[in-house]
């Protein structure tokens, strides 16, 4: 069940959740710079971990450019998206995607937020996201889309507080990807390094299912079926490391942490 919310009073800083191992606030921090390089952010977009050792903390990147945040740049959240150690460091004000999604959802240890141009159409007509190739195996759990005027009226598309954030997760349930009209997505992994995967390869997966469909011209496409998904994904829960070792690797051959 979700954790209740307490307020806090007026002022209050939150509690760290503890010290972070260095190298995951590099990998977090990386991970951001891969997502950047892969095409799926550019100077907007965010990805989160989990504390590892406080599940109602989070860390995240100040308000920054993925591909210039460095460790330097990491900031500790509660569940409410409180800063427990901002020090004068902006905040994204889309931070409660994060919050309310690892709230919901105490399997999910990382959350990407983008707006990878490939994705988007699936947002605004009513074709869905189908899973094209084995690394992209995960969609065929479905990619549901999050409206925002359906619950909120005309807004700025932003997911800017709790109710939002909240409104996001329902229409997510448990499924490792959703969409936001006119906006962009989400993806979620039970690690850092699955969430970064799935998160590039919705993109890819993106792109691949806009050349077929126009490459078929109408004719049906043999996109995977529900339990080669389920076979593949399986696998890519640890070959996908692989994929992580040679992005993570070209970042640290660019910056010295």
């Amino acid at each position: 069940m979700p954790k209740p919310r307490r307020p806090s009073p007026s002022g209050d800083t939150p509690r760290s959740g503890g010290k972070v191992p260095p190298e995951r606030v590099a990998d977090l921090a990386a991970a951001s710079r891969i997502l950047a390089a892969q095409g799926v952010v550019d100077g907007f977009g965010h990805v989160s971990m989990r504390h590892p050792s406080a599940p109602d903390r989070y860390l995240m990147a100040r308000a920054l450019a993925p591909a210039l945040v460095a460790p330097k740049d990491i900031i500790e959240y509660d569940l409410d998206s409180n800063a427990c150690n901002a020090a004068g460091r902006p905040s994204f004000l889309e931070r409660f995607i994060h919050g309310e999604i690892y709230r919901a959802r105490p399997e999910i240890m990382a959350v990407v937020h983008s707006h990878s141009p490939s994705v988007i159409p699936f947002g605004l007509v009513d074709v869905p996201m189908r899973a094209m190739f084995h690394n992209a195996a995960f969609i065929a759990a479905g990619v549901p889309v999050f409206d925002i005027r359906e619950k909120f009226g005309a807004t700025d598309l932003l997911v800017r507080d709790h109710a939002k954030g909240a409104a996001l997760t329902q229409i997510m349930g448990k499924h490792d990807v959703a969409l936001m009209r006119a906006h962009g997505s989400v993806a979620c992994g039970a690690t850092l390094e699955t969430a970064v995967f799935r998160a590039v390869y919705t993109e890819v997966n993106a792109r691949i299912q806009h050349w077929t469909t126009a490459l078929g011209e109408g004719a049906p496409i043999a996109a995977l079926e529900p339990e080669e998904a389920r076979l593949a994904d399986a696998v890519n829960q640890g070959a996908g490391v692989r994929a992580w070792h040679l992005w993570r690797t070209q970042v640290r051959n660019q910056v010295k942490w």
